[in-house]
């Protein structure tokens, strides 16, 4: 099931059984399905959807999102979950940073991309993208350029050699490098382990109250729920690396320690720093009086475009781009902004996308799905 924790979301919508769905993501959860599943993933702010009686794993990136087959679609559904929630205190920092009618007002056609201005952090990001999918995104920023828009290369996230690994997606990136106390997963492991059982204990349908709680569970039924929870004794790879993630929380106790408090301060920090470094075009000069770009154009099937976003707690947005022909996995076109830039994300989006189904003669023209009949009734009656 591709593209991790809310593949079934995005799968669900991938197959038209439903118009929408939502997804709840920490690091990736929400974009990288969406990418690879071929439809709209849109990942707001942390504090914009409340995430009252989702199951957590990190109240500092935890952030539900929409999937959709096209962005009217995806920004329909979080129009309907955005707002504030006394049960979520995150969703407080929303107040005067939300527009009084909702967002779907932001949708908009591709006449919008004159005059917009995008940046490529390319040594951050595209360097890493496979060649197919160099051609077919580097195609749709010059289709983006001829409808108007300036593409300023090189605008590259400040000091993200020290956020994001050069191999792909790793969280525990800091402690690899030797530095736990630069480690994403630092915070996300302590995080875990108090916030299951903050909401475990809500619940009135089961006895299990803490994280040791479902880890004892998984080993006493390993053989009738899923295969083997023993690390490394021959367990199905899923399940054993479910109860490695359980047991690296255990071992943390929930502690809050100084190494944890510094993992978070950098994780935040510097991820925030980085992007507001490159939105604001710091390596580059601006066109015009312009202090700020647009957007970072990126391409999503690298996963440390949405790792650095995850970390930040800032929004991102995803579209189809094209299929790989090698594996004819779908890949995205995303847009990464700085916090509570929704409306923007939204414009830019649905003006790409409407660039991207209305220019004839493009080898990359891209069509809605059509489901003729689709759940018709075939048996008679």
């Amino acid at each position: 099931m591709p593209g991790g924790s809310s593949s079934g979301s995005a799968a669900g919508v991938a197959a038209n059984a439903i118009p929408f769905s939502l997804g709840t993501e920490t690091d990736d959860s929400v974009i990288n399905p969406a990418e690879r599943n071929g439809i709209v993933g849109f990942k707001p702010t942390v504090g914009l959807t409340s995430r009252s009686g989702v199951v957590p794993e990190s109240e500092h990136q935890d952030t539900v999102g929409t999937f959709g087959r096209t962005v009217r679609d995806a920004t329909y559904a979080l129009d309907a979950i955005y707002g504030l929630d006394p049960r979520d205190n995150y969703t407080s920092s929303q107040q005067g940073n939300t527009p009084e009618k909702g967002y779907v007002q932001f949708i908009t056609n591709k006449s919008s991309l004159q005059g917009a201005v995008f940046g490529l952090p390319w040594n951050s990001f595209w360097i890493y993208a496979d060649r197919e999918q160099h051609e077919t995104l580097l195609s749709i920023i010059s289709l983006i350029e001829s409808a108007g828009a300036t593409i300023i290369n090189n605008t590259e996230i400040l000091d993200y050699e020290r956020l994001v690994s050069t191999d792909g997606w790793d969280w525990d990136w800091g402690t690899r490098r030797g530095y736990p106390n630069e480690s994403e997963y630092t915070v996300v492991a302590v995080d875990f382990y108090n916030n299951i059982q903050t909401y475990l204990s809500e619940l009135n349908n089961t006895h299990i109250r803490t994280l040791e709680d479902l880890v004892r569970y998984n080993y006493e039924n390993d053989g009738t729920e899923g295969g083997y929870s023993y690390p490394g004794q021959g367990g199905i790879p899923a399940f054993a690396s479910g109860q490695d993630g359980f047991l690296a929380s255990l071992a943390t106790r929930g502690i809050r320690n100084e190494t944890y408090w510094h993992a978070l301060s950098f994780s935040q920090s510097t991820s925030r720093r980085g992007i507001d470094w490159a939105l604001g075009g710091r390596q580059q000069a601006l066109p015009g009086n312009r202090t700020r770009l647009d957007g970072l154009l990126v391409p999503p099937d690298v996963g440390q475009t949405y790792q650095i976003a995850a970390q930040a707690g800032y929004p991102m947005i995803t579209i189809p781009a094209g299929v790989s022909s090698a594996d004819d996995m779908p890949f995205g076109l995303a847009i990464m902004q700085t916090a509570w830039a929704e409306a923007e994300l939204i414009t830019w989006a649905s003006a790409i996308e409407h660039l991207q189904l209305t220019t004839e003669g493009w080898h990359f023209k891209r069509t809605l799905p059509t489901w003729i009949s689709y759940l018709e009734r075939n048996i008679p009656v």
